[in-house]
């Protein structure tokens, strides 16, 4: 990681490295505060750390300095309340927070883990420091969508290997639209190292935010989840506002079904639609461009950096990047195969996604995969955005239930009748039987919370 940084620092000194509404900031400059953090994370004999800091360049610094320092540092999502980061503090045994947050480290606050950010980024004296330890641990927490986060246990050099992949390209700008606690937006920032790129950081990860920011900014490349980019598309028709010239727009994070990635195309008629797959536990993503939903059969076989295979309709993964374990638990072989608990069914030449494991809903002993239904509401014209998913039934245990958000000028009663006519050759289990419109969803690192909704 500080090797990408001190590489774009000598080649393009003075180019803006992350942009945001506070201020802007230059690769020399970046590389500054992250040296400054490695320093003193060393004089303090820091090893171990959590970052909790709504500013994506103190975060940026820091992660490059504790790679430098051989110190693990874990992002805190920036949702969590003090609550919850007393929680996560216990868990992981953080015994020192670096944070802007008033609440944790202000007046009043009585921590003495709690260390100031922008204290750790200033020059105290302490000692620079020079190569990179050969063993650079970081910690990176899952989002939690289906349960409470974990904490993966990965190692920077097998994290950056899919960097050196990445030619530069200096007239980029990246939209971040992940959490910079999120492997999402991990890779984005060292996306935006390897390419030596802008970094556009808007207000908030919110698709409003994100829309202005592309506006403003004059974004290129932009990658979110497909939640992100459903809700980017609603703001998008209702304000009937510029339509930014994204060359690339790239979503991953969840399943991304076909109707969406004609939506995209049709609404970014300049854009490179890619949908990625990864997870945090593999350490890389897979990349597909072909404009279809799923994943192409050839990743079945091969020897390359991630390989895939299907056990009893779940895909398992094997990746060269793959994590070294979570948190308190045991070590995981390196090169192992895990299961990713994503159930698939090998269609003709591609691999198409059904759902989660833990979201199958049992209809009368009957298992009825999410994501088909989805994608086939999804293709109703109105419906903006639809979560499936399964309501308790004192008869048959499970029903198929689905919370539809509207496109902007259109009536929930015809949007409802047109859902139950394009379900209605469905297997009788799988057939909505509530619908119920919502103004929007609740979600977590801009991904849909998944499970059963009241």
């Amino acid at each position: 990681m500080i090797e990408l940084l001190r590489a774009a620092a000598e080649q393009r000194a003075t180019q803006d490295a992350v942009v945001t509404t506070r201020r802007s900031t230059t690769f020399s400059q970046l590389l500054e505060l992250a040296e400054c953090a490695a320093a003193n994370l060393a004089a303090r004999g820091i090893t171990r750390f959590a970052i909790l800091d709504d500013n994506p360049t103190h975060v940026f610094a820091l992660l490059a300095g504790s790679a430098l320092a051989g110190a693990e540092a874990c992002v805190y999502p920036l949702a969590a309340t003090d609550e919850a980061v007393a929680t996560n503090r216990e868990r992981f045994d953080h015994e020192y927070i670096v944070t802007n947050r008033a609440s944790l480290n202000g007046v009043g606050a009585i921590d003495a883990g709690a260390i100031e950010t922008v204290d750790l980024l200033q020059d105290h004296g302490a000692p620079r420091l020079g190569s990179a330890p050969s063993a650079a641990p970081l910690l990176v927490m899952t989002t939690g969508t289906s349960g409470y986060p974990r904490a993966v246990r990965h190692d920077w050099d097998r994290i950056l290997l899919g960097s050196r992949r990445i030619a530069p390209a200096a007239d980029q700008k990246w939209l971040l639209a992940y959490g910079l606690n999120q492997f999402g937006g991990l890779q984005i920032l060292i996306h935006v190292l390897a390419a030596q790129a802008t970094l556009i950081a808007a207000d908030s990860f919110q698709p409003r935010d994100g829309l202005a920011a592309m506006r403003k900014w004059g974004v290129t490349h932009a990658s979110g989840t497909p939640t992100f980019w459903r809700f980017l598309l609603i703001e998008m028709r209702s304000d009937d506002g510029e339509i930014p010239p994204l060359r690339q727009v790239t979503m991953g994070g969840e399943a991304v079904p076909s109707a969406l990635l004609r939506q995209v195309g049709e609404q970014f008629p300049t854009a490179n639609v890619s949908q990625i797959y990864g997870a945090t536990e593999f350490g890389q993503n897979v990349t597909v461009r072909d404009g279809l939903a799923g994943l192409p059969i050839s990743m079945l076989s091969g020897d390359g950096a991630v390989v895939f295979k299907v056990i009893d309709g779940e895909l398992w993964v094997k990746s060269q990047a793959s994590m070294l374990g979570y948190y308190n638990e045991d070590p995981v072989q390196a090169g192992s195969w895990r299961a990713t608990g994503d159930l698939v069914e090998v269609v003709g030449d591609r691999i198409e996604f059904r759902g989660r494991k833990s979201e199958v809903i049992n209809v009368g002993g009957i298992k009825v995969h999410p994501l088909p239904v989805e994608d086939r509401i999804g293709r109703v014209n109105g419906v903006a955005l639809v979560h499936a998913f399964g309501r308790p039934n004192a008869m048959v245990g499970s029903i198929v239930a689905v919370e539809v958000v509207l496109s902007p000028g259109h009536s929930a009663d015809d949007v409802d009748a047109e859902i139950r006519a394009v379900c209605a050759d469905l297997p009788p289990a799988a057939r909505p039987r509530s619908i119920r419109f919502v103004e929007t969803m609740n979600t977590t690192g801009n991904k849909i919370n998944r499970g059963v909704s009241k």
